[in-house]
């Protein structure tokens, strides 16, 4: 088997940095230690001054196939994701058609298996009529149920309280759900378009998608969870008051009530929407100041659990629409830890509480099976980060096939210069090799 030692790194894991080398002997980890280089080593990777973390695992993309794919691909996507230090992915069945069955599940996974350069897993979609279905569903193989709770389109949306009922009785793993009050979100549109017509600024997003709407709907999802025990993921929280309904008193392993912080909501606020328009319309919302300080609070203080992205690209020419018309959602992947790492200069977080919401914590609220983590035997998803590498977000670099972001023309201070996924070297300083593609993710359920 092909072998790799990565010497005099900085190794952030388990809340530790520690300087080491790393072994790498096929698609695992062999041996962490000191001086392991030796003849019998096929590569050597001197990664002085660079941080290694383990591969970040984004729980919530939107990769567009199949039936979106002028939007994205998962080939595509999973590029940009191996670029950006994440070595695993879940995607959501909002594809089209919807994934409501086996058949369309496993077809995504045979998409992936030709065309994924990162790690992946799929989400099983519910909707009002296909619950049993849904439990046919191998939570060995498969990360989990998505529920779209909040406002969506067509039969995604699952509002019958019974139907609800039953995914939350009857699924034996963990649900993960879009929190956004339908009805209340209805009001508010009516209410603004009446008041400003078909040419309403996007600032008002945030209080058509409100604090009310997100946690009238959050607060029913954790209700629904306490009743009957349900294994609950609240994806992207964008309120001060959602973070109230989560518990910071247990260890993850043992919290049945999780809850996720996306990349846009900690970075960007309200007042940017003036700058950015539609490039930050995302459902939910992005809110206040004090909604960004909160989150953030609540990431530190482990009420919130994980950092993901929500990346769900659209067309640079769909987003130049009109506020009735442009669609939510937007590429993030990428930058996802580089954006971190910003935070990390200016002093709002720890590199070793990045890892664990990037890596760590999605690993074990998963249940991922030997990901996540740098240990000896563990899969080698692996990423080296230079911190004093700046570089700008140019459309020239932008590798979601959207081809627009965000981010274009911020400068990051950090640079992604290395990924292993699973003990394949992917990425290598601005350069692709995909003469192996990514593994399924499989679960310790």
């Amino acid at each position: 088997m092909n072998s790799t030692v990565i010497t005099n790194a900085k190794i952030v894991n388990e809340g530790k940095l520690v300087e080491g080398d790393v072994l790498i002997r096929g698609n695992r980890i062999e041996k962490i230690g000191g001086r392991l280089s030796s003849g019998n080593t096929d590569n050597i990777v001197d990664a002085k001054g660079q941080f290694l973390f383990p591969g970040a695992i984004d729980d919530q993309v939107h990769f567009r196939e199949p039936g979106l794919t002028h939007k994205a691909t998962i080939y595509t996507e999973a590029k940009a994701a191996v670029a950006g230090g994440v070595t695993s992915f879940m995607e959501m069945p909002n594809t089209v058609p919807p994934v409501f069955t086996q058949s369309l599940l496993e077809d995504k996974y045979k998409i992936a298996a030709r065309t994924s350069l990162a790690n992946y897993s799929f989400f099983m979609g519910a909707s009002n009529d296909n619950l049993e279905e849904v439990l046919k569903t191998d939570i060995t193989n498969v990360c989990g149920l998505k529920i779209f709770m909040g406002s969506s389109t067509g039969n995604l949306l699952v509002d019958d309280e019974k139907t609800l009922e039953g995914f939350y009785s009857r699924f034996p793993s963990l649900i993960a759900t879009h929190c956004e009050d339908e009805a209340t979100v209805l009001k508010n549109t009516a209410e603004f378009r009446a008041r400003y017509g078909e040419e309403m600024p996007v600032k008002y997003h945030s209080l058509i998608r409100s604090e009310e709407a997100c946690y009238k709907s959050s607060s029913f999802a954790v209700g629904l969870a306490k009743k009957f025990g349900t294994r609950l993921h609240i994806l992207h929280i964008s309120t001060a008051k959602e973070t109230s309904l989560f518990d910071n008193t247990l260890p993850l392993e043992k919290k049945k009530i999780t809850a996720e912080a996306c990349i846009h909501h900690l970075w960007f606020n309200d007042s940017d929407y003036d700058r950015l328009g539609m490039l930050i319309k995302w459902n939910p919302a992005i809110k206040t100041r004090h909604d960004q300080q909160e989150i953030f609070r609540a990431l530190l203080d482990d009420r919130i659990d994980v950092i993901a992205t929500d990346h769900a690209p659209h067309t640079r020419e769909e987003k130049n629409n009109g506020y009735f018309q442009a669609p939510s959602g937007g590429p993030l992947i990428q930058h996802s830890v580089v954006a971190m790492m910003e935070f990390y200069h200016q002093k709002k977080i720890s590199l070793e509480k990045i890892v664990q919401k990037m890596a760590h914590n999605p690993a074990i609220l998963f249940q991922i099976k030997d990901r996540g983590f740098i240990r000896e035997g563990y899969f080698a998803d692996l990423v080296l980060v230079n911190p004093e590498k700046p570089w700008q977000v140019e459309k020239t670099n932008i590798l979601a096939k959207c081809g627009w972001s965000p981010f274009e023309r911020n400068t990051f201070k950090s640079s992604v210069t290395k990924t292993w996924v699973s003990g394949h070297l992917a990425y290598s300083d601005g350069k692709f090799n995909e003469n192996k593609m990514g593994e399924r993710l499989t679960f310790s359920r």
